[in-house]
């Protein structure tokens, strides 16, 4: 997978929560993806939880903005970001792992308490 496709599903990912598009997000990962966000909580597992996963997400308003350059080595791409919502912010950095068929097949979502204001 080449660094623009990397950067162009980066994009993509953003533009998911700018136009609330569960489509894009359906469409970046693999049926048999995981998601742990934050890290060291419960993975979802499978499209199905992911897909519920960012509804909620999605419904409750939530926008992303790229806070920097993203990273990109083998077959993953790591990029900051920051998590705005209705009366809140959360510095986040994620990290997409990809298949050999461009399709994301891990997200891991670095992010805490102390990276979160109102």
């Amino acid at each position: 997978m080449e660094v623009q496709d990397k950067l162009n599903a980066v994009q993509r990912y953003v533009d998911a929560f700018e136009t609330a598009d569960i489509n894009i997000i359906k469409e970046l990962y693999a049926a048999d993806a995981t998601v742990e966000d934050p890290v060291g909580s419960d993975i979802h597992n499978g499209i199905d939880a992911i897909v519920a996963f960012y509804e909620g997400a999605l419904s409750a308003g939530i926008k992303l903005q790229l806070s920097g350059t993203p990273r990109c080595a083998g077959s993953e791409v790591a990029f900051p970001f920051q998590v705005k919502g209705p009366g809140m912010s959360i510095d986040v950095i994620d990290v997409f792992k990809f298949n050999a068929e461009g399709k994301v097949v891990s997200m891991r979502a670095f992010w805490g308490p102390e990276n979160m204001a109102s």
